[in-house]
């Protein structure tokens, strides 16, 4: 939170609870606006329960443009999330934005810049994980993983027990 609060000038999230609470302190340690944007949510899978979780994400990597009934595709979603960090790039140039949303999402926002980003590196993300996007005119110019669970376990090692 520190190393993120430290560069944080605006601070963009999901309007989940977890994805808010994960970087609400970012935003309060910086002192930067919090945003609450719907786009950035997590992409619905269905609008009932799926029997076989594994099975209906794995049709959803392999087809792009397929959705479960109620659901949202890949595509959509996809859509939808380049849309929000487009408006965030376009509203905060030269800024440092932290944006808190949801592993999928952020894989697909991500495989839309670089298609090497896609299911084998979605399945690989940690949660809390954390990635700096560089955009350099308006485009995404690199992705660099910039957190590790490593660290966040030696972050806790060092911390007070009773604040943990």
């Amino acid at each position: 939170t520190a190393r993120l609060a430290d560069l944080a000038d605006v601070v963009a999230t999901s309007p989940a609870e977890r994805a808010r609470a994960t970087v609400e302190g970012v935003a309060d340690a910086a002192d930067a606006p919090l945003i609450v944007d719907e786009d950035l949510r997590e992409r619905e899978l269905a609008d009932s329960p799926i029997e076989d979780f594994d099975e209906a994400v794995e049709h959803l990597w392999a087809n792009p443009n397929a959705s479960h009934p109620g659901g949202e595709s890949h595509a959509e979603a996809q859509v939808r999330g380049v849309a929000a960090v487009d408006r965030l790039v376009e509203a905060y140039p030269d800024r440092h934005v932290v944006v808190g949303t949801h592993a999928t999402l952020m894989a697909l926002v991500f495989n839309a810049y670089d298609p090497r980003y896609g299911r084998e590196f979605w399945t690989g993300l940690t949660t809390p994980d954390v990635y700096e996007v560089t955009f350099v005119g308006g485009e995404a110019f690199s992705i660099a993983r910039t957190w590790t669970p490593e660290e966040d376990d030696r972050a806790d090692a060092d911390r007070d027990p009773a604040e943990r």
